[in-house]
This record gives C-alpha cells, structure tokens and sequence, in this order.
C-alpha cells in the first residue's frame, strides 16, 4: 500500500473482541491505521476525536445497532464512508443500509480477501465524491465572481468530469477483473449505434463516456452476489437488480451532463423495449435512448466475453440472440444499426480483449 493507506483511518466497530482485532489484523498488513470501538456509542466519539476516513460497522450490537450508527456517521461526519458487516444474509437489510448511504454490505464470516477489496473501493468511491463536491463548489465560486479564468476552469472541469467517469467505471470493474475491459468495449459500441442513428460527434461522445457508468452501482452489491459463480438465487438476483437504481442514486444529484446522461444508461440499461426489464418496466421510447443504446452493447458484450458463469458465445451465436431479441429485448432500429457495422465492432473486440476470452461452447438464455 502507499502512502495514501497510512492516512485513510478506520474506525472497527464490533461487539466481538476478536473479529475487531482479526478485521484490524487485516487491514493494519495493508498500510491502513485502524482504530476499534465496541459499541456505535464509542464509535461516535472516536469519530468526533479522531479524523477518519472509513467505518467498518457490524450491524447486530447492544444498544445502538449498526444501522443507527450508520445515521448518525452520515449525518454528522457525512465525508465518512461506511460498510456494513452482518452475521445474517438479509435482503431487506441489506437494501435498507444501502439506501441509508452504506457503500457495501458484507455478510460473516468475512475473508481478508473480501474485506480489503471492499475497503479499496468503499475509499475510492468517497475519495471521488469528496473531489466531485469540491469542483462543484469550485466552479460555483467562479460563476460567481464571473471572471476572466471562467472559460479555463469549465475545461479543467470538462477533464475533471472524464476523468472522474473513467474511475468510477474502474472502481466497479475492480470488484470483477474477469471483465476488465468491459466498459470499454460496450461503450465504444455505443459510440458506433449513436453515430449510425444520427447524432453529431459531440453527442456521440457524450453518449459513449457516459455508457461506462452503467455498471457503477455494481459497488454496492456484495462479492458473494457480484462474483458467485452458480446460478443466484431469487433473493440474490433480485438484490442483483438493485445496482440499476443504486448506480442512478450515486450519479444523478450531478449537475454536469455527462453523469446526467450516466444516470439515464445506469438506470434504464436493463429495461426491455416491450416492458418486460427492469428496475421500472417501461417500454418502448419512455426507455431512453441512451440507454437503449446501452442495452445493446451490455447484452453483446456479455454474451460474447467470458465470466464466472459462462464460456464466450461465439459472435455469430450473440448475433443471432439480437436478431431474435428485435422488438423484443431491443429498440429494432438500434439493433439492425449495429448487426450493419460489425466489422468495426469486430476491430473494437480485438482492440479491447480481455485475456483469456476466447469463444466457447456453453449457451445463455439472455435475461
């Protein structure tokens, strides 16, 4: 670890003695400095004398609960990320916590493995947040003093909003590096079905960086849902679905029109043109295109790349699946857009392919 680790504190809160040690155990091997705390109560008081950076809260404790702990911390230290750790795989609970502002939800026992990766990502994610915030308080600053550096801070910020895009997107694909090209790929194939529908270049480009925030609600899913290699549950599929609306809540109070645009595709990505998708059921043109788009290019891509759970389909099989999901799964003029520019969505899967993705024979019934 670099650095950076010695200075993100982390406040343990359990009422086990030992897993507080084994989490500090842990972490401490990573670079990271941590406190310990047996109750929400001193948890808050360690919090109002200590600056910190992250808390690790079981959620079962005597007095005040993890949840209540988790209200508290995002009220009065609201720069404070949170995970969340319980002995019982609850979806109710999970989906509450998460709701509540939790940047994961992890379930006991917890392996070293799962509760760094967790840890990385719940301290980029409020690494990020906390710059996002800051340019937007720099920029209202310059608006408002109207000065002559106003054109140059709006393309600092045009770079900042790019950048902040491109590592939010890899903040969820750490959480998966069997697909680590994934976001690329998709979103250039968004890029090829907004250019043969008609949009002007810049409108392209908006569209094709913003596609990479699709998955970025995948953050909030936990390791034993996002990387199970069987077949999930109905309660683990339907926690599964609740990345769309995850992903919208995290980027869509933005005022810039890139994480606005990523709002719509995180959202809309898996709704159905005949209403059959999800979160909303929607259909048809109240789906918007932008994440019309994206379902096009998310459905080819995970068809033709390999994951925990299935070989490649071979590109001719993931052809033939959007030619039968036309009208159906898929808005039909996008479709029959992108089905007449595979050589250049050819040339783009071999530009980003991911190690080891080769075409296999096991099929996929697309959701």
């Amino acid at each position: 670890m670099d650095d950076q680790a010695a200075r993100d504190r982390i406040v343990i809160v359990d009422d086990e003695r030992d897993l507080r040690h084994i989490y500090k155990r842990f972490l401490e091997i990573e670079g990271y400095s941590c406190l310990t705390a047996g109750d929400g109560e001193a948890a808050m008081q360690l919090l109002e004398q200590e600056e910190c950076s992250l808390v690790i809260t079981d959620i079962n404790m005597p007095g005040m609960s993890g949840i209540d702990l988790l209200r508290e911390v995002g009220a009065k230290h609201p720069q404070v990320a949170v995970l969340m750790v319980s002995a019982i795989d609850d979806r109710k609970v999970a989906v509450k916590a998460l709701q509540l502002g939790a940047f994961s939800y992890m379930i006991k026992p917890v392996s070293r493995n799962e509760l760094v990766i967790n840890v990385v990502n719940a301290l980029r994610r409020r690494f990020l947040e906390i710059a996002h915030q800051r340019q937007s308080e720099k920029l209202e600053d310059l608006v408002q003093r109207r000065t002559k550096k106003l054109l140059e801070a709006k393309q600092e910020l045009a770079v900042a909003s790019e950048e902040t895009v491109l590592r939010l997107a890899k903040a969820a694909e750490f959480r998966d590096d069997e697909t680590a090209q994934h976001t690329l790929r998709m979103s250039h194939y968004c890029g090829i079905i907004a250019r043969g529908y008609g949009f002007d270049e810049k409108r392209c480009e908006l569209i094709r960086l913003a596609s990479q925030l699709h998955d970025v609600g995948k953050i909030g899913i936990p390791d034993a849902i996002l990387l199970k290699p069987g077949k999930l549950t109905a309660d683990e599929f339907a926690l599964m679905k609740e990345h769309a609306m995850f992903g919208f809540r995290i980027l869509s109070d933005s005022r810039a029109t890139l994480l606005q645009v990523g709002a719509l595709i995180a959202r809309g990505h898996h709704e159905k043109y005949d209403g059959s998708g999800y979160p909303e059921g929607v259909a048809g043109e109240d789906i918007p295109i932008e994440a019309r788009i994206a379902a096009i290019a998310d459905v080819f891509d995970a068809l033709t790349t390999k994951r925990v759970y299935k070989d490649a389909l071979p590109v001719a099989a993931a052809v033939d699946i959007l030619r039968k999901g036309r009208g159906g799964h898929f808005d039909p003029a996008l479709v029959d857009i992108f089905l007449s520019e595979m050589d250049v969505v050819s040339s783009v899967r071999k530009r980003f392919r991911d190690r080891g993705d080769q075409p296999g024979i096991k099929s996929l019934a697309v959701e």
